[in-house]
C-alpha cells in the first residue's frame, strides 16, 4: 500500500502531467545555495552570540547584576536583562563585523524600540516589577580587524525611552 503522495504522484503522471512538484516539495534539496545561506545565518548567530557574552562580562565587570540573557517572546527579545543598582535595565547588543559603514547603535530604529519597549514590560508585568525603575541601553561591539583583532565595546545607557501606542506610552 503507497501513501497518499505516492498515489497523487502516479495519478497525476498516468495523466500526462509532468509531475514537477515531486522534485519541489517532496525531495530535499541539495543546492548549495541554500547551504551557503545556512553558513551565512550560522556565522552571524555565532557573531552575534559572541558579541552577546562580551557585552554580559562588559556589564558584570561594571558592577551589574544579569538577571536573564536572550529573553525570547513573542512579542521580541531582549538580549540581556540585567539590575544597576535599583533599576532594571534592558540591553540591546548590535555586533557588527566592522563599523566602516555607520555606527552599530543606529540599527536599533524605532521600529526596534518599540518591540524592546513592549517586550520589556511583558517582562516587567510577568514578575510584578510594573513599579521598577527601569531603562533601555544599547551596547555596541566591534569586531573587526581595524582594532587589531580586540573587539570594540561602547555602552550608551538610556539611549532610548519607552516607545509605543497606548494607555502604557503616556
Amino acid at each position: 500500500m503507497s501513501n497518499p503522495i505516492q498515489r497523487l504522484g502516479r495519478w497525476i503522471q498516468s495523466s500526462g502531467l509532468v509531475f514537477w512538484m515531486e522534485r519541489a516539495f517532496f525531495r530535499p534539496k541539495s543546492d548549495s545555495r541554500d547551504s551557503k545561506k545556512l553558513e551565512k545565518k550560522d556565522r552571524r548567530h555565532r557573531l552575534g552570540a559572541r558579541g552577546e557574552q562580551l557585552a554580559v562580562d562588559f556589564l558584570k565587570r561594571l558592577g551589574y547584576r544579569i538577571i536573564a540573557q536572550g529573553h525570547r517572546k513573542k512579542l521580541g527579545e531582549i538580549d540581556v536583562i540585567a539590575v544597576d543598582g535599583q533599576c532594571m535595565v534592558f540591553v540591546e547588543v548590535k555586533t557588527w563585523r566592522s563599523n566602516a559603514e555607520a555606527d552599530p547603535s543606529m540599527a536599533v530604529d524605532r521600529s526596534k524600540q518599540d518591540k524592546i519597549t513592549r517586550t520589556a514590560l511583558v517582562y516587567l508585568k510577568r514578575h510584578g516589577l510594573l513599579n521598577q525603575p527601569a531603562r533601555f541601553d544599547v551596547i555596541t561591539v566591534v569586531c573587526g580587524e581595524e582594532q587589531g583583532g580586540e573587539p570594540k565595546i561602547r555602552h550608551y545607557k538610556s539611549a532610548f525611552e519607552a516607545v509605543g501606542h497606548g494607555q502604557m506610552f503616556r
